[in-house]
């Protein structure tokens, strides 16, 4: 179990020290939950009221916040509390799982793939033909990367992750489990007799950029005819649907079961809600926020947050919420 002194964490924090304790912290909490050989975080003032009640040894707390740490228990005060509590996470995540072997036995990689310095198959991976690992990538058992496929330096898929033929991924990505990148687009047009449904082919692939991390059981779908690319730094959640031609900016972020329909256009820096749904062939401009649940038919403007369904500008949407409670009553 790892173990730090107040004065390891502050090292690792440049925050000040409020108080004193004989603790050492050998875990993170919540407020409420937490036990005395543990620490916690005030991000907020609103959670500022449960530390006289906690019994946690240290609070991480932002500077502008005005609370006192109480006997035998400390307070580090950062400018912020959540940038702060990333590091001390970091500094407390486990070990990962344990590779016996570099390539282990039951992969199956072909003989024109380039495995890099440093990387790591696991067991049950399949490696396609001319697939090119760089340095230090991780597959960790039951990964398929399929023909022709660049994965950068320090990439990592979890197991289950399917990555399909000619896709390009960058550099230091995390593919959580069951993610698969580069399936057809959904595409049909109905048959010229009026009886069936005609299947549109996707020749395109799926190109994305460094650090980028994509979650649980989420989809990119190659595109049509060229690129379906998500840009440096974006984060997708678990359970998104990003489909066939959208292109994204950079630092891009998707919530939990969001989704895209084909051809949209992501700026800089793009926020999307929870369970929001994007109309194809739609732009949302650079810096632009969806809230949680909204469903976009039209573009939107740089900066500009819209909300609702379908959505418009939040605070008409708010208006329009209010005057619909007034009219209740």
């Amino acid at each position: 179990m790892k173990s730090f002194t107040i004065q390891e964490i502050n090292a690792l924090l440049n925050g000040e020290i409020v108080g004193e304790t004989t603790q050492n912290i050998s875990g993170l909490e919540q407020i409420q939950k937490a036990n005395n050989n543990q620490a916690t975080f005030i991000g907020n003032r609103k959670y500022a009221k449960h530390w006289a009640d906690s019994n946690a040894a240290l609070a991480i707390v932002n500077d502008n916040i005005d609370i006192e740490p109480g006997e035998n228990r400390v307070l580090i005060k950062v400018k912020n509390a959540d940038l702060a509590m990333a590091k001390l996470l970091e500094a407390f995540t486990p070990e990962t799982p344990h590779f016996e072997t570099e390539i282990h036995p039951t992969a199956v990689i072909d003989e024109t793939a380039n495995i890099g310095k440093g990387s790591r198959v696991g067991a049950g991976c399949y490696v396609g033909k001319n697939v090119i690992l760089g340095d230090n990538v991780t597959l960790y058992p039951n990964v398929t990367v399929m023909d022709d496929t660049t994965i950068g330096d320090y990439t990592t898929a979890w197991s289950g992750t399917i990555i399909r033929e000619r896709s390009v991924i960058g550099s230091h990505c995390i593919f959580h489990n069951n993610v698969s990148i580069g399936a057809d687009g959904f595409g049909y047009r109905p048959s010229d007799d009026g009886r069936g449904l005609v299947k549109i082919p996707h020749i395109g692939n799926v190109v994305i950029g460094n650090a980028v991390e994509i979650g649980a059981n989420s989809c990119v779908d190659r595109g049509k005819f060229s690129s379906t690319i998500l840009g440096d730094g974006c984060k997708i959640d678990n359970l998104v649907q990003i489909a066939h031609n959208c292109v994204l900016g950079r630092s891009c972020i998707m919530a939990g079961s969001s989704g895209l329909a084909g051809s949209v256009t992501l700026g800089d820096g793009v926020m999307i809600g929870g369970s929001a749904s994007i109309k194809d062939h739609t732009t949302i401009h650079s810096g632009a926020t969806v809230g949680a649940g909204s469903g976009v038919m039209n573009d939107v403007p740089a900066g500009k947050t819209v909300l609702g369904y379908p959505a418009v500008d939040s605070r008409e949407m708010l208006k329009q919420w209010v005057a619909l409670r007034k009219l209740a009553r």
